[in-house]
């Protein structure tokens, strides 16, 4: 990669311009791919999972486009949050939500 100084141009501003023309020519993106050998069949298992996410993100767009609303949010009852059941291994034992501070238990106390 070459570039001239211009008349008048500060040393910053050369270098500024250096490195927008090294990083648009994909010199950099091309060195780091080439740091580790990959072989045939990963280059094709990495180019599939691309394009699936790209078809996924268009997908996405398209829908959120055609009812004017926002792409409904996932989550809700069931999840890992507050009020869930519980984390990976499903619900409690005791059949307490997990969510934190709760109403006390209708169970008469022990004396």
């Amino acid at each position: 990669m070459f570039v001239s100084i211009r008349d008048g141009e500060t040393q910053e501003a050369l270098l500024r311009r250096f490195q927008r023309s090294v990083q648009n020519s994909g010199l950099l993106r091309e060195v780091k791919a080439k740091r580790f050998f990959v072989s045939n069949g990963e280059k094709s298992r990495i180019a599939a999972r691309k394009s699936a996410a790209r078809y996924r993100r268009r997908a996405r767009k398209e829908a959120g486009l055609e009812t004017g609303a926002p792409p409904a949010r996932r989550g809700g009852p069931g999840g890992r949050g507050p009020g869930g059941p519980g984390g990976p291994r499903g619900p409690r034992p005791d059949g307490a939500s997990g969510g934190g501070a709760s109403a006390p238990s209708a169970a008469p106390a022990q004396s």
